[in-house]
């Protein structure tokens, strides 16, 4: 049995649950989320509570798309009434950013700005060296904050670069220390 699958999702007050032709469909405060459900999987509303289901229990793939979307159901109940933050780091001597319309504007070591268009219904806001990427859907968060830390990963000498907050970049030891030994 899927231990995620069997956990309950309670509905808070504020928010619609209707599953329509195929598709879960989830409103609140925040806004809208849709996710397209696998036949073999059954998502049910009673009381405030969801439960997903699958077919047959004992089907291994089954029970994995038992979990899968009992935490896609779970996610998105919680982008649309609390949301998802996820908050970038940069380090670096110049290395700044800045939010100017529906552009973050990156200045991260290369020769010209590099430009990020913010995707229609994320939120991007910059204070200090901390990039903070907010939105109700916690994929596209997620990817955002990948596509924005490819642009200058951290490099392992200096750690210059973008990065996680709270990531730990293993760090090398340069010439001079390779040298003494």
């Amino acid at each position: 049995m899927s231990r995620i699958g069997k956990q309950l999702i309670s509905i808070p007050s504020e928010v619609d649950f209707k599953i329509d032709d195929g598709f879960v469909v989830i409103k609140g405060p925040k806004g809208e989320l849709k996710q397209f459900i696998h036949p073999q999987v059954i998502v049910e509303s009673k009381d405030g509570v969801i439960t997903v289901k699958v077919q047959d229990e004992n089907d291994k793939s089954q029970r994995a798309l038992w979990g899968l979307y009992g935490s896609l159901v779970k996610n998105m109940v919680t982008g649309v009434t609390v949301g998802f933050v996820e908050k970038l780091e940069i380090n670096g001597v110049g290395m700044k950013a800045a939010v100017a319309g529906n552009k973050l504007i990156l200045n991260v070591g290369f020769s010209h700005p590099v430009e990020y268009n913010i995707p229609v219904g994320m939120q991007i806001t910059v204070e200090g060296n901390i990039i903070s990427i907010g939105g109700i859907d916690k994929q596209v968060v997620g990817e955002i904050a990948a596509q924005i830390r490819k642009i200058k990963k951290v490099e392992p000498y200096k750690g210059k670069g973008i990065k996680y907050v709270g990531e730990q970049v293993r760090r090398k030891a340069g010439k001079a220390a390779a040298k003494a030994k």
